[in-house]
């Protein structure tokens, strides 16, 4: 089940306990990198550009829920 990113107005929430700030996050990513490296051979990313992105699941730091999460609406996004 992909779950789907807050956006300005809205935020996730814990349908289970209510937690609002702490998620554990599974994505997947597909990434173009500009990678440079040094003499030495030590790399270092210097330009990243996402392709895409997949929020795979959602887990509650709290009370350990999985895919529990829904959106709601921020505080003020109304106004």
């Amino acid at each position: 089940m992909t779950v789907p990113l807050p956006t300005d107005s809205t935020r996730w929430r814990c349908a289970l306990c209510g937690n609002l700030t702490r998620f554990d996050v599974t994505r997947s990513s597909k990434v173009v990198e500009y990678v440079h490296l040094d003499l030495a051979g030590d790399p270092k990313v210097e330009e990243r550009e996402v392709v895409s992105e997949t929020i795979e699941s959602v887990r509650c730091r709290w009370c350990n829920a999985v895919d529990q999460v829904e959106l709601v609406d921020r505080p003020g996004a109304g106004s």
